[in-house]
């Protein structure tokens, strides 16, 4: 059987990134909202409620986390390309899964999330070669590039839609 956890695989942080690389990972950052919209389409309330592996968030939960993490992402890259190599303040992401809105309908994170991402895609496509070694320091993870911080990205946005669709495939829905 598959990872459960990580049916895409967990993420490695690429040594060698190209020009050609990035934009591929734009591309897919830019996809995002389309992929985790068509991945729940058609779910009723219980198939939204149920998790995506034993012990593991429920569909919906998914759907609200991937607008919370990429904002968060959205403001580090921001500060990243602003100021000199910030700290970054982290998130307890389990924590706000179990917020009131994570039980809310989807459409406010679908929406949220395709709004994000056509602002932070416009961003991404206009950074000259010069800005993605800028870094950003996360307390716990120590220092991050923007260019690694974007293939992060780019892999958790298939990463959580995966968990959906590996759930519908298992499920037969």
């Amino acid at each position: 059987m598959s990872d459960l956890q990580y049916p895409i695989g967990k993420f490695s942080v690429p040594s060698e990134i190209s020009p050609q690389q990035r934009s591929q990972w734009i591309e897919e950052i830019a996809q995002t909202p389309a992929r985790l919209r068509g991945a729940v389409d058609g779910l009723q309330e219980l198939q939204l409620d149920t998790p995506y592996r034993p012990g593991g968030w429920t569909v919906r939960q998914v759907v609200h986390h991937v607008p919370d993490s990429h904002m968060n992402a959205y403001v580090r890259f921001k500060l990243a390309l602003t100021e000199n190599a910030p700290t970054i303040k982290p998130y307890a992401e389990n924590l706000w899964a179990k917020l009131a809105d994570s039980q809310a309908p989807l459409e406010s994170s679908l929406s949220l999330l395709e709004n994000l991402h056509r602002r932070w895609v416009l961003l991404l496509r206009s950074l000259p070669e010069t800005v993605w070694a800028r870094t950003f320091r996360h307390p716990e993870l120590g220092e991050r590039r923007l260019d690694q911080t974007l293939a992060l990205y780019a892999w958790h946005g298939r990463h959580h839609t995966a968990h959906v669709t590996s759930l519908r495939q298992r499920m037969g829905w």
